[in-house]
């Protein structure tokens, strides 16, 4: 596969694009569970098989059958069982949570992300970005705080969320580009399919009222589900594209988009608009984000600087 031509500008514009249209997934399934009264586990398990219906005759067009023949297979279908588990955690935050909470609460990824990669990839992080992570997920406990008086446990959902997508990024980094981005997301939503169809299992062999097995109860409610399965898988092949046009440094920030896009859609559709207090802690996170962002693109520029010219 050829590596794309650098365009960072185009890139930005496809990434902020992507970041304010991906919160209208998490809107369907916070409608599709407050509305239309399904489970969180059976809108999980429809996100995943939508993606892998929509993105799979493409993949089969451009590529051919061939292009399923996945060079790590195995590690493929565990990013998506993980995927499936991160967004379960997020769907059954949405359907109690305001949207602009969840997502605030979700972008302590970063910070786990960072933390992760000094604890096992032995990844060198100092004392102003260890600093940034902490404020960071002070910031986040004053989100957390209200909506844990009023939600309990659930409010810390968005939390496992964030760990287990920061795991999902781990295994993007490991597979590189053996595979196709097309491939990876066929893969990844066979992986979140399976995982979501054992989870609704066991979950409704127990009776739990997030995992009650229902089809959709309307054409609306099949329209719903089935744009949220096609947003979903193309718009993160849009992501890849994005991170191959641009540096990840520079499309980086413009994750927090997801944040303004959640808080109108959150006030919009479902009349939530966060308080002072968690505006405040919005702010915290997004700015600890931030700086450890800053702190990354000194250092990497700092080791250019030393480096031995040759």
């Amino acid at each position: 596969m050829q590596p794309s031509p650098s365009n960072p500008v185009r890139g930005m514009v496809l990434m902020a694009n992507c970041m304010l249209i991906l919160p209208i997934m998490d809107a369907i399934a916070k409608y599709m569970a407050n509305v239309e009264g399904m489970s969180p586990g059976q809108i999980t398990f429809y996100r995943f098989f939508f993606q892998m219906v929509s993105v799979l005759p493409l993949l089969v067009l451009l590529y051919g059958p061939g292009a399923l023949s996945a060079r790590r297979p195995w590690i493929n279908l565990l990013r998506g069982a993980i995927h499936g588990a991160a967004s379960l955690m997020f769907f059954m935050a949405v359907k109690y949570m305001p949207l602009a909470d969840v997502f605030a609460i979700y972008f302590v990824e970063p910070f786990i992300l960072t933390a992760l990669s000094a604890v096992f990839l032995k990844e060198k992080v100092g004392w102003r970005r260890w600093t940034a992570i902490a404020v960071g997920f002070g910031g986040a406990m004053i989100v957390i705080q209200p909506s844990y008086q009023i939600f309990g446990l659930t409010a810390l959902l968005p939390v496992a969320c964030a760990f287990l997508y920061a795991l999902y990024m781990f295994l993007n980094r490991a597979i590189g580009e053996a595979d196709s981005p097309m491939t990876m997301q066929t893969m990844a939503g066979i992986g979140g399919t399976v995982f979501m169809g054992l989870a609704m299992m066991v979950g409704s062999r127990v009776g739990d009222v997030d995992f009650v097995a229902s089809l959709p109860a309307s054409p609306l409610a099949w329209i719903l589900l089935i744009l949220l399965g096609t947003i979903s898988g193309y718009i993160h092949l849009l992501v890849v594209r994005a991170f191959r046009l641009a540096p990840l440094s520079v499309l980086a920030p413009f994750q927090y988009f997801e944040i303004i896009a959640a808080v109108i859609l959150g006030y919009v559709l479902f009349g939530e608009f966060p308080t002072l207090s968690k505006w405040l802690g919005i702010l915290i996170i997004v700015g600890s984000g931030l700086f450890i962002l800053w702190r990354e693109q000194k250092r990497a520029a700092d080791a250019i600087a030393i480096a031995p010219s040759s």
